[in-house]
């Protein structure tokens, strides 16, 4: 029986994921950290701070804040423990220290943990290398009303996916407001949407002359996320001590 602590388990994700591993036969949750112990009524035993758990968990998920995330690689290093870091709104510092810490421990990070966004993401890349500098690229992102972050981290991994394949020339433009400058050719736009309960939704845009190609993913629940942070926690578990990603996941299923 795989052992799971989640991390910001009273969170819209966090109680999504309890559901979802409740519904599974070899994995369960032995408990919570949260910020809001007792928001929900969990049949697991939830702790404002994760040094107060004692017992042993086979794997975190992380489905929290970035403010918790040098306090739980801490203690991943220090109980040995796989981490799955789903949180999104990661800093550049916090991106540094998961780094410093997979050298330690296994750790497996995505903004986002659907397979099909990565699977659009490596769609994006190959289209940005065909059409290289004779297409105008823009982002466009959609989420529910309460998220926090703006644009998504979904739209930034897109962005900085094709932005690699122009060996990172590319800047980027958030929004667009003025009517003093017309679109440079060295720009991805990325646009933010904000409303009611879209659990998320990003499209990509190629636009050349006369014809425009878009990609375009979208969530109709948020299970989707918690379904792909379940297949990283069953992938990083008993893995070598680095940083992995979807794509390792991705080529693990092509094999």
């Amino acid at each position: 029986m795989m052992k799971v602590l989640i991390s910001g388990c009273n969170g819209a994700m966090g109680q999504v994921l309890t559901k979802v591993i409740e519904e599974i036969q070899d994995m369960e949750t032995v408990a919570g950290i949260d910020i809001n112990p007792d928001r929900n009524n969990n049949n697991y035993p939830v702790y404002s701070k994760i040094s107060s758990f004692k017992e042993k968990a086979d794997v975190i998920i992380d489905f929290s804040n970035p403010n918790c995330i040098d306090l739980l690689l801490d203690y991943g290093i220090k109980t040995k423990t796989p981490l799955v870091i789903a949180t999104t709104g990661i800093t550049n510092e916090n991106a540094e220290a998961i780094k410093m810490a997979s050298e330690k421990i296994p750790i497996f990070q995505s903004a986002n943990m659907s397979l099909g966004i990565n699977v659009l993401i490596n769609l994006v890349r190959k289209a940005a290398t065909i059409f290289n500098e004779s297409y105008d690229i823009e982002i466009i992102e959609k989420h529910h009303n309460k998220k926090i972050d703006s644009p998504s981290g979904t739209a930034y991994m897109i962005a900085n996916a094709i932005n690699e394949e122009f060996n990172n020339s590319k800047e980027f433009a958030f929004g667009r407001e003025g009517t003093n400058e017309r679109r440079t050719k060295n720009e991805i736009g990325i646009h933010a949407v904000r409303g009611g309960t879209i659990p998320g939704e990003h499209t990509v845009i190629y636009a050349g002359m006369d014809e425009i190609i878009e990609i375009k993913h979208t969530a109709l629940s948020k299970k989707i996320f918690a379904q792909g942070a379940i297949e990283a926690a069953r992938y990083i578990i008993g893995k070598d001590t680095g940083l992995y990603n979807m794509n390792d996941l991705i080529c693990l299923s092509d094999e």
